[in-house]
């Protein structure tokens, strides 16, 4: 239980990192950073096919990055646990 917990972690943070460095340097890199939607993938998901049908899209910034982190958070332990759970 405590890898899962701290990949989750990790991966949210490095999600957190990714989300900043696109949000500051978009102009920069002429929209997306590379790599920007395969770092955030479970939390994108979670998004669209979660938060997305449940509020509309004039979420205010704040709540809608905690929905993003909150979402990466859960889909990265969710998936780490039940790999982890078929490799024993």
């Amino acid at each position: 239980m405590k890898s899962p917990l701290l990949i989750a972690i990790i991966l949210t943070f490095v999600g957190l990192i990714a989300f900043i460095i696109n949000w500051n340097l978009w102009e920069f890199f002429n929209g997306p950073m590379p790599g920007y939607q395969t770092l955030l993938f479970p939390g994108n998901l979670t998004l669209e096919y979660f938060w997305h049908p449940i509020f509309t899209e004039e979420v205010t910034f704040w709540p809608k990055l905690l929905m993003l982190m909150t979402g990466q958070f859960v889909v990265s332990f969710v998936a780490v646990y039940f790999i982890s759970k078929i490799i024993r």
